[in-house]
């Protein structure tokens, strides 16, 4: 008993080394793309240290790592099995009386508990890093970009005492209640254009946007200037998260106050649903992507073709992201329930991956 579970505990360090290896290369990959990114965005603003920039895309780096992450733990597993398979430590195990599925249950343990961690812990520090990424963006870039460029967010439409409006933000923070890098289109009652308003940031009061640091340009007039300004709005807190907030910046734990929220408020909950079910369906994606390995890395050194095989399995990852993207596009449509998009293909993945594997042992 004391030789399996220093065998297990083995074949699980392994794992975990090759996973982790592969996260941090992807991660690395990133920041230095983004980095790419930033360093343009950086030559309209004159004022931004390299630090900063960096810091920046420290932040951000994180959302898009927790997209990565099954795709870490697929390549990390196909790393893992290849390394045994190469050292004939998997042909000494077989030998031994060992199934596939005993040398195999370390690595899912190890892809279980690091799901499980990345949902639990690491999703909300990303939620909140990402939420401090796009203030930090609009603070450094929102003066300095561009119309175009500062008009990549969501826009809105909403009417106040004064007349219409539609507005657009760099970043939302506090969940749709204060935004940064703010773009005003401001109409009267009958539909006129009125003023063309700029503001370094804003936050919903009670029917009204407070203003500040403001640029008022208005048709034959002087551009003018305040450091406060308030806009009326029929606005509230649930509209405004429905239509500026986004799903990244908000953590797993605060999902379901949110859904509630928005769904008690009669509005469209279809994406904050798919992104609950998408964190919570997470352990078992990365357990799938160890099975999906495994039906790919079996296979000893001395037979070849293990290019070919390693090939195939990041191509059925690529193409198991695929149908997960599609899936939950279905589900953000609202054309299927958001808990059958995200696990119907992760379920057809675990059941897909135990039938190889079934036939690849038992024949």
């Amino acid at each position: 008993m004391l030789r399996a579970r220093t065998l297990r505990s083995y074949i699980a360090r392994r794992f975990l080394a090759m996973i982790v290896g592969a996260l941090a290369v992807c991660m690395t990959l990133i920041f230095m793309i983004d980095m790419v990114e930033l360093l343009r965005q950086s030559r309209s603003a004159a004022t931004v240290t390299v630090w900063q920039l960096m810091w920046v895309g420290f932040l951000r780096m994180h959302a898009f790592t927790e997209i990565l992450i099954p795709f870490a733990v697929l390549v990390g597993s196909i790393g893992a099995l290849m390394s045994l398979s190469r050292r004939s430590e998997l042909a000494v195990m077989r030998a031994g009386g060992m199934s596939v599925w005993q040398f195999l249950r370390p690595g899912m343990t190890v892809a279980l508990l690091f799901g499980i961690v990345s949902v639990a812990v690491y999703n909300p520090l990303a939620a909140e890093a990402t939420a401090r990424a796009e203030q930090l963006m609009a603070t450094l870039f929102g003066s300095e970009t561009s119309f175009i460029n500062s008009s990549a967010g969501n826009w809105l439409r909403q009417d106040g005492v004064d007349g219409a409006s539609v507005m657009s933000a760099s970043a939302v923070a506090e969940q749709g209640l204060s935004l940064t890098g703010v773009t005003v289109f401001r109409y009267d009652n009958q539909g006129r254009f009125l003023a063309h308003i700029r503001a370094e940031k804003a936050s919903l009061g009670d029917g009204y946007w407070d203003l500040v640091n403001v640029a008022v340009a208005m048709p034959g007039r002087e551009v003018e200037r305040f450091g406060a300004y308030k806009l009326a709005t029929h606005l509230d807190r649930e509209r405004a998260l429905d239509a500026l907030g986004s799903v990244n910046s908000v953590s797993i734990f605060e999902l379901p106050g949110v859904i509630d929220m928005v769904e008690r408020s009669k509005l469209p909950t279809a994406r904050f649903r798919v992104q609950y079910e998408l964190l919570k369906s997470r352990p078992l994606l990365l357990v799938a992507m160890v099975l999906l390995a495994a039906t790919v890395s079996l296979r000893s050194f001395r037979q070849g073709g293990i290019q070919t095989m390693v090939a195939t399995g990041i191509i059925g990852g690529v193409g198991f992201f695929l149908l997960t993207e599609v899936s939950r596009q279905i589900g953000l449509a609202g054309l299927a329930p958001a808990m059958v998009a995200i696990w119907l293909p992760v379920v057809i993945a675990v059941l897909a991956s135990v039938t190889m594997l079934l036939h690849q042992e038992d024949g």
